[in-house]
């Protein structure tokens, strides 16, 4: 199950992990993501910290409780220690910052109990890293570039010749 209320990255991270074997099933709020976790718990889920209806914790402290064993990872780019040790307390068996690539999730997904996956062969630059943010805040500000320029403290005309680059590599 993958839970995230970014449609573009549900819908990537969606097809990733079916052409790597899942059956999956998305939900883009905590109320949708309760009523899967009520009628099927899954083995494996992909939760979001910061959903528009909630908290992704309410999602994995449900799980934890209808199917103790399933495998569930907290996304967030919104990190920090605190819910981190909550999320984990809940449940979770690992907590990822996003932006994670799919072979993050995938490796954190599979990893033996106390394993630590390798790091990546090819990590995001920074320069990209950077670009996925700014276009997540973008989209998140219904594409409004003055509202995306404020929260991210930057000039106005300097976020447009951002977005009007291609992706880093």
């Amino acid at each position: 199950m993958l839970v995230d209320d970014d449609k573009p990255f549900l819908t990537r991270l969606g097809r990733a992990m079916t052409s790597r074997g899942f059956n999956v099933i998305t939900a883009q709020s905590v109320d949708e993501a309760m009523a899967t976790v009520k009628s099927a718990p899954p083995a494996f889920a992909v939760v979001d910290m910061r959903l528009e209806d909630g908290s992704g914790l309410d999602v994995v402290s449900a799980l934890a409780e209808a199917r103790p064993e399933a495998r569930v990872i907290m996304l967030t780019g919104y990190g920090n220690l605190t819910t981190a040790v909550t999320a984990v307390k809940l449940g979770a068996i690992d907590y990822l910052s996003k932006p994670a690539d799919t072979d993050e999730i995938y490796d954190a997904l599979m990893a033996e109990a106390g394993d630590r996956p390798d790091p990546p062969e090819n990590p995001m630059s920074a320069d990209r890293v950077k670009w996925e943010h700014i276009h997540r805040v973008y989209e998140l500000c219904d594409r409004n570039v003055s509202e995306t320029a404020r929260r991210l403290n930057m000039h106005r005309r300097t976020l447009q010749r951002i977005l009007a680059k291609r992706a880093p590599r």
